[in-house]
């Protein structure tokens, strides 16, 4: 394999006589020396070989689809200037460029503890719908009572919080966690995914940052539980790294501007919706800036199995829930494979 000479912005390493820490000691040297990424290429591990990637945003192993052919240094650094040019970050042009024309997605590890396992393809199941977001029991009661069935109950918890803070969140969970149940809706809890089995909750929601503080003992604790698991994804390198926890959805977002949360992500669009649908082997869900039932349409149409709502289900979900749910069997009605058939756009403004 062809190392790179220094002054490049990727540099590409034959792994094949590397151990797994020389690989990633070789790999920082990279970065330190000014390349924006680095691809140890073929590290044996195991009965096999990956590859490592390290990158300013995103570092660990990566696992290419099965189907395809060993990588050629000389063409995964000209995909790699490619899809730098079209403006991705260097992690993303990376893992693009190994995914091929066929957009065979590689599965990338956690971090360099834990090794990607193979892509679990998702089983085929009933769309979630209209996806209600909530932050307090009395508000999952009014969306459980409008006829969503699928909600999550975001608590988040404050700086301050004491132990009357954590009993009153014990409390909510456990009336919500009822409340779902016997409206016969499945209900994710954001964060608490602990308190969540406790309970006999039957599905959390987390971010890529929660995911990443557990380490692999955290996340073998999670997958233990055998609750159904929501995962945050706002970049290619995200959605390759979620992909390997086998989740119920992959959220992709924010689809169109948000004011929820301050987030530096570029807006995903129904173009980057519609591929995130085609490529990542598990129901996604679509977030951020859905509003109106044209957007759910829309949404729907592109590939989504679910469709957040939040500040778009007013102040009396049950008068604007039967639109919402009419417009996103609509859009079901009509998926649009002509939208799945296009290249994504990079979500990460490459200066930060």
């Amino acid at each position: 394999m062809k190392q790179a000479p220094p002054s490049s912005t990727i540099q590409v390493l034959d792994g094949s006589t590397l151990t797994r820490e020389a690989a990633g000691s070789q790999a920082a040297r990279c970065l330190a020396q000014g390349a924006q990424a680095a691809l140890v290429h073929g590290v044996r591990v195991g009965s096999g070989s990956l590859h490592w990637l390290h990158g300013a945003h995103a570092r660990g192993w990566v696992r290419p689809d099965a189907s395809l052919p060993p990588i050629s240094a000389n063409a995964f650094e000209r995909d790699w200037a490619s899809w730098c040019e079209r403006g991705f970050v260097p992690v993303d042009a990376a893992l693009l460029a190994l995914a091929g024309p066929h957009w065979r997605l590689p599965a990338l590890s956690w971090d360099e503890h834990a090794l990607p396992d193979a892509v679990l393809r998702a089983e085929a199941r009933a769309p979630l719908g209209i996806y209600a977001i909530v932050d307090n029991v009395r508000r999952l009661r009014q969306v459980l009572d409008a006829g969503i069935g699928t909600v999550q109950l975001r608590i988040k918890q404050p700086p301050d919080a004491d132990a009357a803070w954590h009993e009153g969140l014990r409390a909510a969970l456990q009336e919500g966690i009822g409340a779902a149940r016997a409206a016969g809706a499945l209900l994710f809890i954001n964060d608490h995914w602990r308190l969540a089995a406790q309970l006999g909750g039957a599905a959390v929601h987390l971010g890529q940052e929660d995911l990443l503080a557990l380490g692999e003992a955290g996340r073998a604790e999670l997958r233990a539980t055998q609750l159904a698991l929501g995962i945050s994804s706002h970049a290619a390198w995200e959605l390759c790294r979620a992909r390997g926890l086998a989740p119920a959805y992959i959220a992709c977002g924010p689809v169109w501007p948000t004011t929820t949360k301050d987030m530096p992500w570029v807006p995903q669009g129904l173009d980057n919706l519609a591929w995130w649908c085609r490529v990542a082997g598990t129901p996604v869900v679509a977030i951020g800036g859905i509003l109106l039932p044209e957007q759910v349409e829309q949404s729907a149409a592109a590939g989504a199995s679910g469709v957040c709502v939040l500040r778009g289900l007013g102040e009396a979900p049950d008068a604007v829930v039967p639109a919402l749910q009419a417009a996103f069997a609509r859009g079901r009605s009509r998926l649009d494979a002509s939208r799945q058939a296009g290249w994504p756009h990079p979500t990460l403004d490459r200066r930060r």
